[in-house]
């Protein structure tokens, strides 16, 4: 995957060959939606707001840090989200799940147990949408916040929001499978906020960071470390997100000086590797993704560090008030608009 995503990144490249493909897969979406936006398709729409947070390209863009940010503004502000996601990598007994702290990723899925670990809100996975929706409604929640699903046109939205990976930005602009696309650049014109994650916004976007906490966090108990603890020992960092560049360039950015490890989006991590990398090093660094998933393997020197988005006041102020004018049209919704 990641040589196909390495490709991605140029317009001259073998992927080119793959472009009759995405042409293919760029008409059959276009006409899915169009399907949902006749009301040719059902769709479900809740009684409360709903805020997806998405992308329109394949890949890590920073979408959990926005939906961890969105819960903190919804709660401060007197609201009562949930969140709701397809719980992608895990599997179930039964659905809809609530997910728990105590969860297993396994069954939940990395980012929704780190979303309720987190935010306190709560949070259903269902690979129906729909029934995440209505579970959520039952709960008592007031606005739900889907995580992902942005292409998930069965769950009806009020305020869309597309995440941007400010450096890789949109890669050759060719369809999947030909380029990163999972709809074109004139999906961004019908979005409340576009959010750059990095790299330069554009003047129609807005600019999030993310901003790493001061200490880092032991992944078994509740020890805290600074970074100076890891001067002069062998350590090894692994990230198993999108764009796992990004957080080994925030370690060179912190002086942390650290072999690398790269997996695989979503990556299960298997016990076995986990001890071998204990052997082999003596403090193992990972993001707060890849944690969740680390639980419960033996303890030792493994720590990660959360991260905050952070975005301007005004645009929070923008979201609350598209919240507040949603709920006061409540009764004129349209059955299946899109």
């Amino acid at each position: 995957m990641a040589r196909i995503e390495h490709a991605w990144q140029s317009l001259y490249s073998w992927t080119l060959l793959l472009l009759p493909l995405g042409l293919l897969f760029r008409l059959m979406s276009s006409f899915r939606r169009l399907l949902f936006k006749l009301g040719l398709k059902k769709s479900y729409r809740p009684r409360v707001p709903v805020i997806v947070v998405g992308n329109i390209t394949v890949g890590g863009s920073g979408k959990t840090p926005t939906v961890l940010w969105l819960c903190e503004l919804l709660k401060c502000a007197g609201y009562q989200p949930a969140v709701v996601s397809r719980g992608y990598g895990g599997k179930a007994t039964s659905y809809p799940l609530l997910v728990t702290p105590e969860t297993l990723a396994a069954e939940s899925g990395d980012e929704p147990l780190l979303i309720a670990s987190r935010s306190g809100c709560p949070v259903i996975v269902d690979p129906i949408r729909a029934q995440a929706a209505q579970t959520a409604q039952q709960l008592g929640a007031d606005v739900i916040i889907t995580d992902d699903g942005l292409q998930h046109y069965a769950l009806q939205r009020d305020i869309e929001l597309v995440v941007i990976d400010g450096e890789r930005r949109f890669g050759n602009g060719l369809p999947l499978p030909a380029g990163p696309m999972r709809e074109p650049l004139t999906r961004l014109h019908t979005v409340f906020g576009k959010i750059c994650n990095g790299g330069r916004a554009q003047d129609d976007e807005w600019s999030m960071a993310l901003k790493p906490a001061r200490q880092w966090h032991s992944v078994f108990d509740d020890a805290c470390v600074t970074q100076g603890f890891f001067v002069g020992r062998q350590v090894l960092a692994i990230a198993g997100i999108g764009n796992p560049q990004r957080f080994f360039n925030m370690l060179s950015a912190l002086g942390i000086k650290a072999d690398t490890l790269a997996l695989a989006d979503h990556a299960q991590i298997k016990t076995a590797d986990f001890i071998r990398w204990q052997q082999s090093y003596d403090v193992i660094l990972m993001t707060e993704k890849d944690a969740v998933k680390c639980r419960r393997f033996p303890s030792g020197l493994c720590f990660y560090l959360p991260v905050d988005a952070v975005l301007a006041p005004e645009h929070g102020k923008a979201i609350l008030a598209q919240v507040a004018q949603v709920k006061e049209a409540q009764p004129w919704r349209k059955p299946n608009g899109v």
